[in-house]
């Protein structure tokens, strides 16, 4: 049973001026969901954000918090709450104090709020620290107060605007294993907004990839980075080889082959294509496979192509090989790394053959890279 809806959008668009900065969004978030917005900077991810939060207001369309239009309500009558960037902490008050805020804001009886404030420390795991201020907190600590400051309120939904990005690349890294294991102890949709691609593969129940102020695609991190539904999505999630290439045949509504990289190759496609259609040829470098010479017969290479390897880039557990086809094309492997395999000690200049298993392309319509 699917959950319900928290947040929808209908034909939201945003302008300032004659800018338009967000087209036709029509967007649902789930009820304990952690949905995420991705994008490069300036695609209008966190306008989005601003919009369900009620800093900002739409030019056009409706949006709706447990079913009830909010067009008009302030943020502090949305049930939602927001962590910014900086965190915002004031400097001058205990973590608890911090937390405390808004509920004492709220008029929340006294008693009530030592005990809420006392279960979401122990929910972030800092009831050590309730009586340091934040000057006395490391960066990630700073940002588990800023969520529990938050989350105290007992928001329908988090709002959470890169509240990674100044943290340095250890913590980042752990923080994102923190942030996903509270959401879930939590229990509260979370919204989370960011342009890097592995940290929303890695955290999100749902991607929603942002482009120039569209929704390119919604999907689960796999079902974007697997199957992209546009050039746009498969450029910006991860590495990708692109070759043009032009339908051959249609066996049936799933197989075709396609002529790319001067060979004609069976492939397997859930989108529709007509003979002779221009399209693309969507390889990840990782499941690309090279081969020295020496390890294929001459009788297993009809469906390999020849290469010469242009350059070797060693990153501990990968090799990222550069190589250049016999028709002066470049394609990209990534390897996993296996110090006892001496086959991954690649020469600049050596010849290889290049393959990868039938099917695993993603093919797309033609459109201008």
């Amino acid at each position: 049973m699917l959950a319900k809806n928290v947040v929808e959008l209908c034909g939201v668009y945003k302008s300032i001026g004659d800018h338009d900065i967000l087209h036709d969004i029509n967007l649902e978030v789930r009820e304990g969901e952690f949905l995420t917005l991705l994008g490069p900077s300036g695609c209008g991810k966190t306008t989005l954000l601003r919009l369900i939060s009620g800093f900002e207001e739409p030019s056009r369309g409706s949006i709706f918090i447990d079913q009830k239009d909010v067009r008009g309500l302030p943020p502090h009558h949305r049930h939602v709450n927001t962590v910014f960037q900086s965190y915002a902490l004031f400097p001058h008050m205990t973590v608890f104090d911090n937390i405390a805020f808004g509920l004492r804001c709220q008029h929340v009886p006294a008693a009530e709020i030592t005990s809420r404030v006392n279960d979401v420390l122990k929910m972030v795991k800092l009831e050590k620290h309730a009586l340091r201020k934040p000057d006395q907190l490391s960066g990630g600590q700073q940002q588990r107060v800023a969520i529990a400051r938050a989350a105290v309120n007992r928001p329908r939904v988090l709002l959470l605007d890169e509240p990674l990005s100044s943290l340095d690349y250890r913590l980042r890294k752990t923080m994102q294993i923190e942030l996903k294991q509270l959401q879930r102890r939590l229990g509260i949709t979370f919204v989370f907004v960011t342009h890097d691609q592995e940290e929303a593969l890695s955290m999100s129940d749902r991607v929603v990839v942002m482009q120039e102020g569209y929704i390119e695609q919604v999907g689960t991190p796999r079902q974007v980075y697997e199957d992209p539904k546009s050039l746009n999505v498969a450029t910006f999630i991860g590495e990708v080889n692109i070759f043009a290439g032009t339908v051959l045949s249609l066996p049936d509504n799933k197989h075709l082959t396609i002529d790319f990289l001067d060979k004609a190759r069976p492939t397997k496609s859930n989108r529709s294509f007509s003979i002779g259609e221009q399209v693309h040829v969507v390889i990840r470098p990782e499941d690309v496979r090279v081969w020295n010479q020496h390890e294929v017969n001459t009788n297993e290479t009809i469906n390999m192509f020849a290469g010469t390897v242009d350059e070797v880039i060693y990153k501990g557990t990968t090799v990222d090989l550069i190589v250049r086809l016999s028709n002066h094309q470049i394609i990209a492997a990534t390897e996993f790394f296996d110090e006892d395999d001496d086959r991954l000690e690649y020469k600049i200049g050596e010849q290889v053959w290049v393959s990868w298993t039938p099917g695993w392309e993603v093919i797309l319509p033609h459109e201008t890279p």
